[in-house]
């Protein structure tokens, strides 16, 4: 998992590392979606999903007594497995 420090600016701004734009291959004028779950920020590219996909997360963690961290590490984990087989 990466982790990039972005600053808030004045007028509310912030600007997208330009390693996260080519990655997501973003441009000027795309929307971005600003998820917040117990108190964490998920920035993800603007998809019309998205909404319904945090609610079903958040149903089938609560139904499974699932902790944000656990969710965190299996998602963290999951990357790491999913890298593996596509590289190594």
């Amino acid at each position: 998992m990466k982790s990039f420090t972005v600053r808030l600016h004045q007028d509310g701004t912030i600007m997208v590392p330009k390693v996260i734009q080519d990655a997501l291959n973003l441009r000027k004028g795309d929307y971005l979606n600003f998820l917040e779950i117990e108190g964490l920020i998920i920035l993800t590219s603007k998809n019309p999903k998205v909404p319904q996909l945090i609610e079903k997360i958040t149903t089938i963690r609560e139904e499974e007594d699932v902790t944000l961290e656990e969710l965190l590490e299996g998602l963290e984990h999951e990357r790491k497995m999913i890298y593996q087989e596509k590289y190594e």
